[in-house]
């Protein structure tokens, strides 16, 4: 999720609604991005994004459904206080940077009761965002909930106080994913997923601190971001690979704190028992399976 930049030319927005405070959108209408003519096309970053909302204190956005996008369906940046419910969210599985819900920059979001189908993240969490409570929100196709990615160019991203709760994954290419990249300073803490479901994910549970979305030049780096305080709590569910936990911190930073009780993931592969994968994690597990015992105290 790119921050907002005014200077950017109003056609990368397609609906806005800035610093605009108490503003409520509810009814049952449909919102139709009509994205399947800018989807092919190789100058898909200059797209605009179907709906955003921009300094909108007191949000609530309510009952809509939104199908299609040209790029992300809804975006919060630099908002204070969103209740975000009962929407239908739904692209097809192969549209490219199709976010569900994006949030930077906002705090005390609450996204609740929510179907959301598309061909990336169903929810993002970016930079600045703090106190965050996701919950009711099924999920699938498309890539997840995610944080991140952070620290892109080295810069200082801050995340924390976000919660993922009684939520359902099906066929997602992720299911609960942290992703930074090398180089960043900053941190991501005290993050929640309790009671989440996966039907035939691919890799449910993710810490990705290597990011490098395919074509970038990626170098080895000292710094990153910090992870820690960050549990998973009665998650059951399958995958489509054999490796269902994966913990890949950074080589110097690392994870701390790590929490992981009454995780119960299958794999789907015949033939392949389920495992766990950690490089430098740091934490403890308890009633898991596969075990854990790659986390170090």
């Amino acid at each position: 999720m790119e921050q907002w930049e005014m200077e950017k030319p109003m056609t990368l927005l397609w609906l806005a609604f800035t610093n605009v405070n108490g503003l409520t959108i509810n009814g049952s209408g449909t919102i139709n991005g009509r994205g399947s003519a800018w989807w092919p096309q190789p100058c898909l970053h200059k797209v605009a994004k179907a709906l955003t909302f921009y300094r909108c204190n007191r949000l609530v956005l309510k009952g809509l459904r939104h199908i299609n996008s040209q790029r992300n369906h809804i975006t919060l940046t630099n908002c204070k206080g969103a209740t975000i419910s009962n929407l239908h969210i739904s692209a097809p599985a192969t549209s490219p940077n199709t976010d569900g819900i994006d949030i930077g920059g906002s705090s005390n979001v609450q996204i609740r009761n929510s179907f959301i189908s598309t061909g990336d993240d169903c929810i993002a969490v970016s930079s600045g965002s703090s106190h965050i409570n996701i919950t009711g929100i099924s999920c699938g196709p498309g890539h997840g909930i995610s944080i991140g990615a952070l620290g892109v160019h080295g810069e200082n991203d801050t995340v924390e106080e976000v919660h993922v709760r009684n939520c359902t994954f099906k066929g997602t290419m992720t299911g609960v994913r942290i992703k930074t990249w090398q180089g960043g300073v900053g941190y991501a803490r005290k993050i929640s997923f309790d009671k989440i479901k996966f039907i035939r994910v691919d890799s449910p549970i993710i810490i990705d601190q290597y990011y490098c979305p395919s074509g970038e030049n990626c170098r080895n780096e000292t710094s990153a971001i910090k992870i820690s305080d960050v549990s998973y709590k009665s998650i059951v569910g399958t995958s489509i690979t054999d490796k269902v936990i994966n913990l890949s911190c950074d080589q110097n930073v690392g994870c701390s704190n790590i929490q992981l009780d009454h995780v119960y993931i299958k794999s789907m592969v015949p033939g392949k028992k389920a495992y766990s994968y950690c490089f430098n994690a740091h934490g403890k597990y308890t009633h898991t399976r596969p075990v854990a015992d790659c986390l170090k105290p």
